[in-house]
C-alpha cells in the first residue's frame, strides 16, 4: 500500500465542502513564502494559473494541491495535515477563499517514518 503526502482534518474538510458549494472546483497551493508566508492557499481553480515549477503533493477533498518547488525541498521528507483556525481579523487581506468565512488554512507537518518514506506515492 502506498503512503499519501497530503490529509486533511475534519474540521477543515467542513470548510472545503462549504467553499466548493460556494465557488465550484478548489485549487490550493502553498507558495514559497510572499504576501501571506507560506500558508496553504485555496482559490477557485479557474482563478488561479498554477506555476510549471509547482510540485503537485495530492489532492485533498477532491482539490488538487501545490506546493513551491523550492519549498517542496523542506517538505519532501514529511507528511503535511491540511487544517484551519479561526482568523477573524489578522490575515483580513489574505487572497485565499476561506478567509471571508473567517477562518485560515495551516499545515501541521510530520516526518515520515523510513517505512512510509519507502512507500511514498509518486508525485507530480
Amino acid at each position: 500500500m502506498s503512503t499519501k503526502r497530503l490529509a486533511i482534518t475534519p474540521w477543515a474538510v467542513e470548510i472545503v465542502e462549504r467553499l466548493k458549494e460556494e465557488h465550484g472546483e478548489l485549487v490550493f497551493n502553498q507558495s514559497g513564502g510572499c504576501c501571506d508566508g507560506t500558508a496553504p492557499m485555496c482559490y477557485e481553480k479557474g482563478d488561479f494559473y498554477v506555476p510549471s515549477r509547482n510540485v503537485k503533493l495530492g489532492e485533498i477533498c477532491d482539490c488538487e494541491f501545490f506546493m513551491d518547488k523550492d519549498q517542496f525541498e523542506y517538505f519532501k521528507h514529511s507528511h503535511i495535515t491540511i487544517d484551519v483556525k479561526e482568523e477573524k481579523g489578522a490575515f483580513g487581506n489574505s487572497f485565499s477563499l476561506e478567509i471571508d468565512l473567517g477562518y485560515q488554512f495551516l499545515t501541521k507537518s510530520r516526518i515520515f517514518t523510513d517505512e512510509e518514506y519507502a512507500n511514498l506515492e509518486s508525485i507530480s
